[in-house]
């Protein structure tokens, strides 16, 4: 999509949820390892577009914690089924059937923010929950489904490899009740200045999820390193003290300034940083309890009008749509250690970074991809430099990295070939990033 100067709107909160009824109890869950479940999370049947959704009032919570689930649907009767995605996706939890009711209609907050502000359907117990990212799977007594997505985050990242579950993006995106931070009724103009938590995500309720991160979550699982899991709005100070790395995914665009500060400063602490994507630390928002405020003309400015991305990245965006060729130009560097090829196509997409003014000055070249935006010769690159505290920080520079972890079903004409690729090389660079301080390439 096109690329706008940012701008920065705090506003204070999305108006008072109306008084509701104390949500319906749900025991504690059981952890099940139910035969054959790694697929049984998917959705079969979306239904109509209101048929049934909903939304969690907690963004994450910790382990044994409590969270409300919203649900609105025209269905007689509803269930919910909660699976821990990663590696092996399993069912932690089935909730009894709950009365459906069809709740009220989006409200228009602020002039620009929409939002559902629903009464509580539901209260659900994570004891016995591990940490973890997951979905909830609401299931209508008619036969539609809706995902909901939730984050048992941990309560200390010391000593692990931190996942990120880039939450305040995928809000940016969507689309629910007809606003986002990109478009509204009659466009860009009639866009959301700020979005609220409170409603559900557009589609299936986990596109951005799906998309860009469930895969890159499994090899990250699988490569048996510690793990901790937060998302971009755990990101506050002393949530990443000790951590080893942190991990960002495929697209994570949006970042506040304390988001920032406290990954940079983790960064100069010797933690080190891996962005799987493209274009990330672009818009600089606002956030202010369940809002995401981005008024992409006043008042402020891309990250990179007053402190280039580069700078902690390594490498900054640079196209959209792009649309190319991924090569490799340092085979012999640990991260591509045990891979084979050295030139994938389709990977290089759909938006692209190289290097640029700000980019840390003894930063490394991994891969560089040559080909066209719209007609402007230029390249994509992947990066790597050491920071003075001796943390690694790599880049991706597409945003197909974890994409290509899915082979073919990627998409864009990326080969089977790529998911090795792409899955080896993620897997040493958590396997080195998990000992401490990566170092010297």
């Amino acid at each position: 999509m096109r690329k706008i100067l940012v701008l920065l709107l705090l506003v204070a909160g999305c108006g008072s949820v109306p008084p509701a009824p104390a949500p319906q109890p749900v025991s504690a869950p059981t952890p099940t390892a139910t035969t054959g479940v790694q697929e049984s999370w998917r959705i079969t049947r979306r239904g109509a577009e209101h048929e049934i959704e909903g939304y969690a009032d907690q963004v994450s919570v910790l382990p044994g914690e409590r969270f409300q689930l919203r649900v609105s649907t025209t269905a007689p009767h509803f269930s919910a089924i909660a699976f821990r995605m990663g590696a092996n996706p399993a069912k932690v939890w089935e909730s009894p059937e709950v009365k459906g009711e069809r709740q009220a209609p989006m409200k228009i907050v602020g002039g620009t923010v929409t939002a559902a502000h629903w009464r509580p359907s539901l209260g659900v117990d994570t004891t016995g929950w591990p940490e973890g990212a997951y979905l909830i799977r609401l299931d209508a007594s008619s036969g539609a489904q809706r995902y909901v997505p939730i984050t048992v985050r941990s309560a200390s990242t010391a000593g692990r490899v931190v996942i990120v579950n880039a939450v305040t993006t995928w809000q940016a995106y969507n689309l629910w009740g007809g606003r986002s931070l990109y478009q509204g009724p009659g466009g860009f103009d009639g866009r959301s200045r700020a979005v609220t938590f409170d409603r559900p995500y557009d589609h299936d309720g986990a596109r951005l999820f799906l998309d860009f991160e469930k895969e890159a979550l499994a090899v990250a699982e699988q490569s048996h390193v510690p793990l901790a899991y937060l998302t971009s709005l755990d990101i506050k100070p002393g949530v990443l003290d000790g951590a080893r790395a942190v991990v960002s995914l495929g697209h994570d665009e949006y970042w506040s300034p304390g988001m920032r500060g406290v990954v940079t400063k983790a960064r100069d602490s010797g933690t080190n940083l891996a962005f799987l994507g493209a274009n990330a630390v672009y818009w600089r928002i606002a956030t202010h309890g369940r809002t995401v405020a981005c008024d992409k003309e006043r008042l402020c400015r891309l990250w990179r009008d007053s402190e280039p991305e580069s700078g902690l990245v390594g490498q900054m965006y640079d196209c959209f749509p792009a649309e190319g060729v991924y090569r490799v130009t340092r085979p012999s560097h640990w991260i591509f250690a045990g891979t084979k090829g050295g030139s994938f196509p389709g990977m290089v997409g759909v938006e692209a970074d190289k290097v640029s003014p700000g980019s840390p000055g003894k930063v490394q070249v991994l891969a560089e991809s040559p080909y066209s935006c719209g007609g402007r010769a230029t390249v994509s690159h992947s990066t790597y430099y050491v920071a003075p505290s001796g943390a690694g920080v790599f880049a991706s520079g597409t945003m197909r990295w974890v994409c290509a972890m899915r082979g073919r079903r990627c998409g864009h004409g990326v080969p089977d070939r790529a998911a090795a690729f792409t899955r080896r090389a993620t897997t040493n660079l958590l396997t080195r990033f998990a000992k401490g301080p990566a170092g010297a390439p």
